[in-house]
């Protein structure tokens, strides 16, 4: 059984998520805004500039650690180490190649298949989301002018629903209407989505197929330090670092809206479209 984290430790891992972060997404943003680079070769370079400075960062910190990132080819050994680090390094490459805002890069630690903390880092808009989501342990924080929004802070009447801006299935539009959703919010990048919600912006995140450890586990991690409520369609909580990578399904949301929500997903047929 894995050692709970001393408070030192906690806050020396945090600093390194932060750090990590930071650094990969001030990297990518400085490539973007060269324009040496357009389009898929952009997208390219960016993806490979950040998984290298993370990889460099990981392994040379944490030598010991497993590590699961979208751009290296996966090693089974990860799945023997308690800790295993799972990064994102550049999460909504469209996006990012089209010079749009909606991207981040995620880093995200995970003990026994938990998660344990993690940052975000929006670098189009200057700012990281952090947070610590061990038992009893939970914070949060943003590095930059933003602010936070917990679970339980005041929300309108009308819930407002992130979707993907480019594979938006029909039960979707039907699940609006089940929770008597305001006109949906289309932005790229799980990360972004889930950042929508943080920043006060959004109520609900909800997606079913397509999506992968790296996509959900950092923001998913910041999120429950924030007290919202994270799962997956019919409520069950999700485990990383798993052999099989995907992680389909997704629900943010406040936790007063989550029974309502996995109610109307039950509604709208997205349990079997």
């Amino acid at each position: 059984m894995h050692r709970e984290l001393t408070d030192s430790e906690i806050e020396r891992e945090l600093e390194f998520a932060r750090h990590a972060a930071r650094s990969a997404g001030e990297r990518v943003l400085a490539l973007q805004k060269s324009g040496r680079w357009q389009g898929d070769t952009l997208a390219d370079i960016g993806d490979q500039a950040a998984d290298g400075l993370l990889q460099g960062l990981i392994r040379g910190r944490y030598p010991d650690d497993g590590i699961l990132s979208e751009e290296t080819a996966d090693s089974p050994t990860r799945l023997a180490k308690q800790r295993c680090w799972i990064v994102d390094p550049l999460d909504g490459t469209r996006e990012f190649s089209e010079l749009r805002e909606d991207w981040a890069v995620h880093v995200a630690l995970v003990i026994e298949g938990r998660c344990a903390l993690a940052a975000v880092a929006l670098p189009a808009l200057g700012s990281v989301m952090w947070g610590v989501a061990l038992p009893g342990r939970a914070r949060a924080g943003i590095d930059g002018a933003h602010t936070l929004a917990h679970g339980t802070s005041p929300a309108p009447a009308a819930p407002r629903v992130v979707v993907s801006r480019s594979h938006t299935p029909d039960w979707v539009g039907r699940f609006g209407l089940q929770i008597g959703a305001a006109a949906p919010i289309p932005c790229g990048s799980a990360g972004f989505k889930v950042a929508k919600l943080l920043l006060g912006q959004a109520d609900v995140y909800v997606h079913k197929k397509g999506l992968k450890e790296w996509d959900t586990c950092a923001p998913e991690t910041v999120a429950r330090a924030l007290g919202w409520n994270v799962c997956k369609l019919r409520g069950e909580e999700h485990r990383y670092n798993q052999a099989d990578p995907k992680n389909h399904e997704l629900v943010v949301c406040r936790p007063a809206l989550r029974e309502g929500v996995l109610a109307a997903l039950r509604a709208a047929g997205a349990l079997e479209a």
